[in-house]
């Protein structure tokens, strides 16, 4: 399985990015997808899931109504559509997957297995 992303850059604060991550090796559509971020100095965190439990989507609070994940099955695409960008925002975005059908992107045992390598995303004027 591998993952490709890109789509990162340097954006003004407000602006926006739409990060794209192909994936091949396995069927999207029946998979967790999540996009993750990872700023100097922090822990990476989840930016936003869907899990394939329950199909519900998930978004942390710092990028609740700005942010939006999607994908396209049949091209194999995850995308994440960011708005509104701020300065907080910079960080190495990181896309992922997992075949298991009962993963709960709440749940902390549930860990991506599939990892791409990341796109950077810098918001400064």
């Amino acid at each position: 399985v591998q993952l490709q992303a890109s789509g990162g850059g340097l954006v003004q604060p407000g602006g926006s990015l739409r990060l794209s991550c192909v994936t091949s090796g396995l069927t999207l559509r029946y998979a967790a997808i999540g996009w993750f971020r990872q700023a100097p100095g922090k822990e990476r965190e989840g930016v936003s899931c869907i899990s394939t439990n329950d199909g519900s989507t998930n978004y942390a609070d710092s990028v609740k109504g700005r942010f939006s994940i999607s994908r396209d099955d049949a091209k194999n695409t995850m995308y994440l559509q960011m708005n509104s960008l701020k300065p907080e925002d910079t960080a190495v975005y990181f896309c992922a997957t997992d075949p298991r059908h009962d993963f709960d992107c709440r749940d902390p045992y549930y860990i991506m297995k599939h990892w791409g390598r990341g796109t950077q995303v810098t918001v400064s004027s």
